[in-house]
Parts: structure tokens; C-alpha cells; sequence
């Protein structure tokens, strides 16, 4: 009998995690550190892409390899292939298109997270698209760990649980950080409920992602959210990566770069020592 009280709680544990990284983004700093700590948001988010795409593609070619094996139906396998493709194009181009159709000008959403702002800092509000896109792509990374959370509760293997929850907070911290790394050269900083929204979009899949998990399993469903996760990071890195490189020379940005892809990869063992 699952205790969902106790796995909600659980769930909820590993997805606000999250918060903890908002401050070190927040913090006042000299031009030049703001710099750097942008391009360590970069590096964050580089090792997430490289993190996503391992475990979707895991599950892919493990499938495709059992199906020719005929331990499978080849259509499983095909099915998850072309799952994978289609959440990196959702990832890629869905956002490309959603940025010029809805988020070009003020739109109804941002003017909602801003509505007690004076004035219309069209540099800010382009921050806070970027924050939002960001937030996005991680919450559709996060609901897939979610998963993985939910179905080794659900399975019994209580430890597991509580190491992927130990594991996955530390790197849901790491990941606020990078979902507010676009405000790290900015003296605006965003208000608390903005704050609080793009946490939630952020962490919040963790939370609802560890609910399904613990009563349906699916792995299209874990592929799909992993590679359009992949996608849609590897848009917002380009945007980010665009913005950094007018603001630092080329050895910050790279230096931070390598630190945030430290961080990521550290973070990441901690899931790994745990059997996951």
C-alpha cells in the first residue's frame, strides 16, 4: 500500500529544491562577477542537455537492441525513436515558433508576473521571457525525474527513493540557479512572485511527475519529456550564450562554462553513488 502522503511530500521535497539556488543568482555583484556567474548558469545548463539526452537515448537504443533481439515488437522501438525526434523538434522549433508567435511583445503572462511593475523595461521583460523559456525546459526535465522517483517508491524500493530525492534536490538547487542566470548581469531583479511562479515551473513537475510515476509507467512518455527538455535547453543556451559573449571576454565565459559543467557533472555523481 503506498503512503502517498508521504510520497507527495517526498515528491514536493526533491522539486522545491529548486529555490535554493535563487539567491546566489540575486546576490550584488560587480559587473564582471555577473558575467561569470551567467556563464556558470551556461555550464549548468550544457551538462543538463548532455544529461537529458543520455537517459532518453539509453531508453531508446536499449528498446531498439531488445526489439532486434525479438524480445520486443519492433514497434516499441520505432515508437521511441520517433518519440525522441519529435520532443527534440517540440524542444527546438515548437519554442522558436511559440518566441515569435506570443513572446515578442508584452504578453498577457509576463504582464500578469509583472503586474506591479512601473514601467515597461522592455530588458527586463526580455529577461524574464528567457528565465520563463528556461524554467520550461527544466520542468519538463524535472517531470521525468519525477518519474523515476515515483516508480522506485511505487516499486518498493523505498532507499532508492530517498537517495534519487537527495540526489535530484541538489541538482534542482543547481538548476534554479540557471533558470534566473539571464537576471545575473542585471540590477533589476525580478519580484518575489515572479520568483515564486518560475520556481514552480521549474520545480513543480518534480511534484506531479513523482504522483504518475507511482501509478503508470511509461516509457514514451519519460522519452518525450527528456528529449523535448533537450530541445528546448539547447534553445535557451544559444540565446544565453548570445547575450554572455557581448558582455565578457571569451576566458570568463569559457572559464564559467567549465565551472558550471563541474557543478552539473559533481551534482550528478551524487545520483549515480546512489545505484540510479
Amino acid at each position: 500500500m503506498i503512503n502517498y502522503y508521504e510520497l507527495l511530500l517526498l515528491g514536493a521535497i526533491a522539486g522545491f529544491t529548486i529555490f535554493l539556488g535563487f539567491p546566489l543568482a540575486l546576490m550584488n555583484a560587480s559587473a564582471k562577477k555577473k558575467a561569470f556567474l551567467n556563464a556558470l548558469a551556461i555550464g549548468i545548463l550544457i551538462f543538463l542537455v548532455v544529461d537529458v539526452f543520455g537517459h532518453a537515448w539509453d531508453t531508446v537504443t536499449s528498446t531498439v537492441v531488445s526489439a532486434l533481439a525479438g524480445k520486443v515488437p519492433m514497434a516499441s522501438g520505432i515508437a521511441l525513436l520517433i518519440t525522441m525526434f519529435a520532443g527534440i523538434a517540440l524542444g527546438l522549433i515548437g519554442l522558436a515558433v511559440y518566441e515569435g508567435r506570443y513572446m515578442k511583445g508584452p504578453a498577457k503572462t509576463e504582464e500578469k508576473l509583472e503586474k506591479s511593475m512601473a514601467g515597461k523595461d522592455s530588458m527586463h521583460l526580455n529577461r524574464l521571457r528567457l528565465a520563463t523559456m528556461i524554467a520550461i525546459g527544466i520542468g519538463a526535465h524535472n517531470f521525468s525525474e519525477g518519474l523515476a522517483i515515483g516508480q522506485s517508491y511505487a516499486a518498493g524500493v523505498i532507499g532508492l527513493a530517498l537517495l534519487l530525492i537527495i540526489g535530484f534536490g541538489a541538482h534542482n538547487a543547481t538548476e534554479g540557479f540557471g533558470i534566473l542566470g539571464p537576471f545575473a548581469t542585471s540590477e533589476r531583479k525580478p519580484q518575489l512572485i515572479t520568483l515564486i511562479k518560475l520556481g514552480l515551473i521549474g520545480g513543480g513537475p518534480t511534484f506531479i511527475g513523482t504522483l504518475i510515476g507511482s501509478i503508470w509507467v511509461s516509457p514514451i512518455l519519460y522519452v518525450l519529456f527528456l528529449a523535448f527538455a533537450g530541445g528546448a535547453l539547447i534553445f535557451v543556451i544559444l540565446l544565453m550564450y548570445t547575450v554572455a559573449a557581448k558582455q565578457t571576454s571569451n576566458k570568463v565565459l569559457m572559464t564559467g562554462v567549465f565551472l558550471g559543467l563541474m557543478v552539473g557533472f559533481i551534482t550528478d555523481l551524487i545520483v549515480s553513488l546512489g545505484g540510479a
